[in-house]
């Protein structure tokens, strides 16, 4: 069974949206990615950091998943990360009320034993710097590296971000951030300046307008299921890359045909993320479930056609 190293937050996040609000619950990049990835039988483990205020009971929640939190430290006499955010009418933008760092601004990330010689490693949304020490504590480079990252990072840190980006294979980012990146409004043009970078592979990802999937000149498009109701979006980014390298980590397949499939995987789980708050629909999520909305996207996407 493949081996699969989860770098990124796990955190406390309170939501608002035009259906109502949270408390505290169970969030960061992380989280979803493995929750995400966990539907696919894969051997996972988190390296992050929590606080002492953390409870046990969400540890458990990710290990009866077979998520493998060893790598996850708990400093006792801190505070887990925190996020607040308030999302408008059209879901699609947010306003940021709340972000405290807390335990994460000190976080010195250690791969467990166990996943040092891990098969797949995926780079969750965090500092580029804790990015790059995880990838110099793995002594023989992974089938596969994908990275998720964020405009915060390249407003803030973008000679480290591109340090990290020149030694991935996948980057998944949002079409916005594709175009701050790399200067370029076409995301055609977009995606070959970010592969100049580094990565072979680079996901364009477009909210409810599906995602894109770049490589050396091969394009590949992926509808985004149209949902009769959207409850939550956070996480959904996280949610499509758990799905995408949980998908290529169990079937070990790098090629761009399996790329395609993965890309799927990931719009199909995402689709999922967006229908309860937080994590709550990821924790309950069945195969068949799973199964049966996969069977939708080909429906979405399948025809034939004569060419004369």
């Amino acid at each position: 069974m493949s081996k699969l190293l989860i770098v990124g937050t796990v955190a406390f996040d309170a939501i608002e949206t035009p259906f109502g609000k949270t408390d505290k619950i169970l969030g960061g990049a992380a989280t979803y990615i493995s929750l995400s990835a966990s539907q696919f039988g894969v051997k996972s483990g988190i390296v992050s950091v929590v606080g002492g205020d953390f409870p046990k009971a969400y540890l458990e929640k990710l290990n009866a998943k077979n998520i493998n939190t060893d790598g996850i430290e708990i400093v006792e006499a801190g505070k887990t990360f925190f996020w607040k955010g308030k999302y408008h009418n059209d879901l699609n933008t947010r306003d940021t009320l709340i972000t405290d760092l807390n335990v994460l601004a000190e976080f010195k990330p250690v791969v467990p034993k166990k996943f040092i010689d891990t098969d797949f490693l995926m780079l969750g949304n965090l500092h580029p710097a804790v990015q790059m020490e995880v990838i110099k504590q793995i002594p023989n480079r992974p089938k596969l590296v994908v990275l998720d990252t964020m405009n915060f990072w390249m407003d803030n840190t973008l000679p480290e971000l591109i340090e990290v980006i020149a030694k991935i294979d996948v980057i998944t980012i949002n079409d916005e951030e594709a175009r701050q990146l790399s200067g370029e409004y076409s995301l055609v043009r977009a995606a070959q300046k970010i592969h100049e970078m580094g990565p072979k592979y680079v996901v364009i990802k477009k909210g409810e307008h599906g995602a894109l999937l770049f490589n050396d000149g091969n394009v590949f498009f992926a509808p985004a299921l149209p949902l009769e109701e959207v409850f939550d979006p956070t996480g959904a980014g996280d949610t499509f890359a758990g799905g995408f390298i949980g998908h290529i980590a169990r079937t070990g397949d790098i090629s761009f045909e399996n790329m395609k499939r993965a890309v799927i995987s990931g719009s199909n789980l995402a689709s999922f993320c967006v229908e309860k708050f937080g994590t709550e629909r990821m924790e309950n999520l069945t195969f068949e479930e799973i199964q049966e909305r996969l069977l939708q996207f080909k429906l979405l996407t399948q025809f034939e056609i004569e060419l004369s």
